[in-house]
C-alpha cells in the first residue's frame, strides 16, 4: 500500500507514532514519480536533492511545533515561480528560466512546512483544456492513458490521481483546476478571485486567473486553501478578507441548505452519462436534507464567447513581455525587430499564437467596441445572474464538464470543440465566485465531476456541501489501476 493512500490526518498520526518519517514521505513521492511518470508525464522539473535535505531537517522539528500539513509533499504548477527551480510555463520561450524569487503561495507552503517535490506539467501558458499544448511533453490521464487529463492544470490533477503526490497547486482561468479535477477524479477548488495572492503567478488573464488546491479529498483541500489564502501586499487584487478555519466547517450536516440547479447546466450538450451521475448526486444532497430548486442563469450561454475575447485580450497584453531580451529563449537574428519576431515565432506554440492574435484583434481600434467592450458588458450580466440566484440560495450545483475525458488528439485540429468543453466552468471565472469539483460517479469507467459554486468568499459553505456528499459516498476513494506500482 502506498503511503499516499492515507489522508493528511492519517499521515500526521503516523508521523506522531514514529511509524514513518518526513524523509520516508519524500522518498515515496520520488519513487512513485520514477515508477509512474514515464507514462503519466505529470512532472517537468524535480527538486530532489533540496527536497530530501529539507525533509531530513524537518524530521528534527518537535511534533508540537508542526501544523497539519507539515512535512507533506506537494507539486507546484509550472506557471508559479519557484526560486531555484526552473519555471517554464511548459513553453520553449521560457526554457532555462530560473526565478530569483518565489511566489507568495510557495512562501506560504514553506511556512506551513510542506516539501516542494517539483514542478508539474501544464498547457503552455495555461492555454488549453487537454494538456496537449505543453511544448515539452503531453500529460496522460491516469484512468486511461489514451485520454486527456484536462487542462491547463492537467499535470497537477494527474499527479494527484496517480498518487505521485497527495497535494498540488494549480491555476484556474476558465476552469483549469476544476476541469482536470473532474477528468481525473480528484478534488479541485477555484477560490474567489482575490482570496489567494497571484504574486508570482505568470499571468495569462489577470482579471480571471486564480491559484487553487488539488487533492484527493475535501478535508485536505480545505487545509491547503487555508494555508495559501490571505491578503498580500505584493498583490493589489488580493482581498483583505479574513480567512476562516475551513476544516471547522466540515460538519457533515447540510440540512436546510438551499441548493440551486441551473437549467442551462443540464441542457443540450451535456452527455447522458454525465447528466445521470450529476442528477444522482443532486438526489443524494436531497437525502442529506438540502432543499433543491431549478433556477436559470440566462446569460451563461454567452459566457464562452465573452471569456475567450476577454482572456485572449489580456493574454495578448501580458505575453508581450516575452521578447527574447530579458529572460528565457532568444532566437538568432540580425536586428532588434527580427529578434522579437523570430523569438516569439519560434518560442510560442500554436495555441498561444492563436490567442494572442485573437486578443490583439479584439483590442484593435476598429473592433474594440464591438468585441472587447461588449464582452465586458456581458461579463457584468453574468455576474448579476449569479448575484440574483445567491440572494435566495446557498450554493449552485451542476456538472463540472459536459463529458468525461476525451481521447488525446481527438480535437487537436478543432479548437472550437476544445473551447466548448469549458462551457460550464468559464461563467464562474467571469463572475469571480468560488467553485469546487468533486468526484460524483463514473461514465464508461471514467470519472464524472460535480461542480459546487458558492457566494463570494464563502468557500467554507462549498466545502461543507462537498464534505457532506463525500462522507455519504465512496467515489473519492476510487483509484485508477495505474495507482499500483508494478
Amino acid at each position: 500500500m502506498s503511503l499516499f493512500d492515507k489522508t493528511s490526518a492519517e499521515l500526521q498520526q503516523a508521523l506522531l507514532n514514529k511509524e514513518i518519517t518526513i524523509a520516508d514521505l519524500t522518498k515515496e513521492a520520488y519513487a512513485r514519480i520514477d515508477a509512474l511518470d514515464g507514462e503519466v508525464g505529470a512532472f517537468l522539473a524535480l527538486n530532489k536533492e533540496a527536497a530530501e535535505q529539507e525533509a531530513a531537517e524537518k524530521d528534527q522539528v518537535p511534533f508540537e511545533e508542526r501544523g497539519p500539513l507539515f512535512g507533506l509533499p506537494i507539486g507546484v504548477k509550472d506557471n508559479i515561480v519557484t526560486e531555484g527551480i526552473e519555471t517554464t510555463c511548459a513553453s520553449k520561450i521560457l526554457e532555462g528560466f530560473n526565478p530569483i524569487y518565489s511566489a507568495t503561495v510557495v512562501e506560504k507552503l514553506r511556512e506551513a512546512g510542506m516539501v516542494t517535490v517539483g514542478k508539474v506539467n501544464m498547457d503552455e501558458f495555461a492555454m488549453g483544456s487537454a494538456n496537449e499544448n505543453s511544448a515539452i511533453k503531453k500529460v496522460h490521464n491516469p484512468w486511461d492513458f489514451d485520454r486527456a487529463p484536462g487542462g491547463s492544470s492537467g499535470g497537477s490533477a494527474a499527479a494527484v490521481a496517480a498518487g505521485e503526490v497527495p497535494f498540488t497547486l494549480g491555476s484556474d482561468t476558465g476552469g483549469s483546476i476544476r476541469q482536470p479535477a473532474a477528468f481525473c477524479g480528484v478534488v479541485g477548488m477555484k477560490p474567489t478571485y482575490g482570496r489567494v495572492s497571484r504574486y508570482g503567478l505568470v499571468a495569462f488573464a489577470s482579471s480571471l486567473d486564480q491559484i487553487g488546491p488539488i487533492t484527493r479529498n475535501v478535508r485536505d483541500n480545505a487545509l491547503l486553501l487555508e494555508a495559501i489564502a490571505g491578503v498580500d501586499e505584493h498583490d493589489s487584487t488580493s482581498a483583505n478578507v479574513e480567512v476562516p478555519s475551513y476544516v471547522d466547517q466540515l460538519t457533515g450536516d447540510i440540512k436546510g441548505l438551499k441548493v440551486a440547479v441551473p437549467q442551462e447546466y443540464l441542457a443540450e450538450g451535456v452527455s447522458e452519462g454525465v447528466k445521470a451521475q450529476v442528477l444522482a448526486a443532486i438526489e443524494k444532497l436531497k437525502e442529506l436534507g438540502a432543499t433543491v430548486d431549478t433556477v436559470s442563469l440566462p446569460h451563461s450561454k454567452y459566457a464562452l464567447a465573452a471569456y475567450y475575447i476577454i482572456s485572449s485580450s489580456e493574454a495578448s497584453s501580458n505575453l508581450s513581455r516575452f521578447d527574447g531580451i530579458r529572460y528565457g529563449f532568444r532566437a538568432e537574428a540580425d536586428n532588434l525587430e527580427d529578434l522579437y519576431l523570430q523569438t516569439r515565432a519560434q518560442g510560442f506554440g500554436d495555441e498561444v499564437k492563436r490567442r494572442i492574435m485573437l486578443g490583439t484583434y479584439s483590442l484593435s481600434a476598429g473592433t474594440y467596441d464591438a468585441y472587447y467592450k461588449k464582452a465586458q458588458q456581458v461579463r457584468t450580466l453574468i455576474k448579476q445572474d449569479f448575484d440574483k440566484v445567491f440572494e435566495e440560495y446557498d450554493v449552485i450545483v451542476g456538472p463540472t464538464t459536459p463529458t468525461t475525458a476525451f481521447k488525446l488528439g481527438e480535437n487537436l485540429d478543432d479548437p472550437m470543440t476544445v473551447y466548448a468543453n469549458d462551457i460550464l466552468t468559464v461563467p464562474i471565472n467571469l463572475a469571480g465566485v468560488p467553485a469546487i469539483s468533486i468526484p460524483c460517479g463514473f461514465d464508461n469507467n471514467m470519472p464524472v465531476g460535480l461542480q459546487i459554486i458558492g457566494k463570494y468568499f464563502e468557500e467554507g459553505t462549498i466545502y461543507r456541501v462537498a464534505d457532506a456528499f463525500e462522507k455519504a459516498t465512496d467515489f473519492h476513494n476510487a483509484k485508477p489501476q495505474t495507482w499500483e506500482v508494478k
